[in-house]
């Protein structure tokens, strides 16, 4: 080969090592903006798994178990009024509907301070209100036994469905819905029943929440 196409030769291979010398400098550059980002994004929680957690509201018609430790005149069981109130020793009105247990011992635990010298307050919901009360879960469509089931802390879908005897026979599970009141009205959330019922998958499992009504359509032949 000439001297010529040998300068020649060189030049063109230094000058594609430089371009790919820039290209890589430029995909570090990259890189490193890139990178707290994607650790960033990384570390930031993933979103929970289908289903709510929902503490018990009580209800009117309840039942309450009232411990106040080591004050045995203290601890009651007391109904919950139509007013959503209860009445016990020291304080006969505190409003209890629309309360957790455990703020209702909150409230119950301050109200006895003006009384007992750090109350230990425990409210244990005993009995629930009859099953047509606002809280229970309506189960209508095509289950097998469709029903009104009372609600309880951590009540699920499935526990739901064997409380109503499973799906019918012409039951489009797939295509039920559950139907929840919040602030702005009802809203319709798809439910994969069939695939909980006669797959096993707990991933179409819900957590339900008190008012639920969960809608199970048939099929069309």
């Amino acid at each position: 080969m000439s001297a010529p196409k040998i300068l020649q030769a060189k030049r063109s291979v230094e000058s594609r090592a430089r371009r790919l010398h820039a290209g890589a400098l430029a995909s570090l550059a990259l890189f490193g903006l890139a990178a707290p980002a994607l650790a960033a994004a990384a570390s930031e929680p993933r979103p929970a798994a289908t289903g709510q957690s929902a503490e018990y509201l009580i209800e009117p018609g309840d039942t309450l178990q009232v411990f106040v430790w080591r004050n045995p005149d203290l601890s009651v069981e007391a109904p919950v009024r139509p007013d959503g109130r209860i009445t016990m020793p020291l304080v006969p009105d505190v409003q209890a509907q629309g309360r957790t247990p455990t703020q209702l011992a909150g409230d119950l635990r301050q109200a006895l301070s003006a009384y007992v010298q750090d109350p230990m307050v425990t409210v244990i919901v005993k009995s629930f209100a009859t099953a047509g009360n606002a809280a229970a879960v309506k189960v209508i469509g095509a289950a097998v036994t469709p029903k009104t089931v009372p609600y309880r802390a951590g009540l699920t879908a499935l526990d739901v469905l064997i409380e109503v005897g499973g799906l019918s026979t012409f039951a489009r599970g797939n295509g039920a819905t559950l139907l929840r009141r919040e602030a702005d009205g009802y809203h319709s959330y798809p439910l994969r029943l069939k695939d909980l019922v006669r797959s096993g998958d707990l991933r179409a499992n819900v957590q339900l929440m008190p008012g639920d009504i969960i809608r199970i359509p048939e099929r069309m032949f």
